[in-house]
């Protein structure tokens, strides 16, 4: 059985780690390659990075931070923010990171994930997918959640994996930061409905959120920032309450 995924994740602006709730509100958290290499040495199994305003601010990923933590830690990382084109991913892969995310662009130029699969394979391709319920719809938003489009994440998700994404990055804008536990309920239906890793993104709040969310949720791997980042559930820990739960985790 695979074995599931603890990845700590790193929200980036100006260079510093910063996390907010349900996507504003930002706090500093720390110098991301520091962070970067206490998780790599105290058991994640992988890092996200999201450069929050990349793609709202219209700019590319900064690569300085990308560069350092590449030479620093030995765990796969994912840097997705400002990825527009095979030539941004190219920049980031250059510098270091084993995947990219994409999330704005796949909704404006959708052929994108399609062209990025072919020529880094669909391994290194993470469509990320952020979207918040509104009644009985899940509608997705893009530009770090300023912006709502005429999309909604189950057809979304499965037409991102019809492209070629490798992995989905759900994050629930209602659970974001809440530290309320993940939307299993969401995150049940989407493993049922594609055939690639699901990554849970939004409400970690206790060790027992990571143990519904594999178990309840059917998720592959679960993301979280702030409980990570200021030290209320330690890594060892978690895994090792995962393991007791017969949840299968590196240890």
């Amino acid at each position: 059985m695979l074995k599931k995924r603890i990845v700590p994740c790193l929200d980036v602006k100006d260079g510093r780690t910063v996390k907010g709730i349900n996507f504003v509100n930002l706090v500093d958290a720390g110098d991301p390659v520091e962070l970067a290499i206490a998780y790599a040495q105290g058991g994640a199994d992988e890092l996200v990075f999201l450069d929050i305003t990349a793609s709202y601010e219209n700019r590319d990923t900064q690569l300085d931070w990308v560069r350092a933590v590449a030479q620093n830690i030995n765990i796969p990382f994912t840097v997705g923010g400002g990825v527009g084109s095979l030539e941004d991913a190219g920049r980031i892969l250059g510098a270091g990171a084993d995947k990219i995310a994409i999330n704005s662009a796949a909704v404006k130029k959708p052929q994108l994930v399609n062209d990025l699969a072919k020529k880094y394979g669909s391994q290194c391709v993470v469509a990320a997918i952020d979207a918040k319920r509104e009644g009985d719809d899940y509608p997705v938003y893009i530009g770090g959640g300023r912006y709502k489009t005429d999309l909604t994440l189950f057809e979304w998700a499965q037409e991102l994996v019809r492209l070629g994404a490798g992995e989905l990055l759900f994050t629930s804008m209602d659970h974001d930061g809440t530290k309320q536990g993940f939307s299993n309920e969401e995150l049940s239906r989407l493993s049922e409905l594609v055939s690639v890793p699901i990554i849970a993104s939004g409400g970690a709040g206790s060790i027992q959120d990571f143990v519904d969310v594999f178990t309840v949720g059917k998720a592959d791997a679960a993301l979280a920032a702030s409980v990570f980042h200021f030290g209320e559930i330690g890594i060892d820990e978690l895994k090792r309450t995962l393991n007791d739960n017969d949840i299968p985790v590196r240890l």
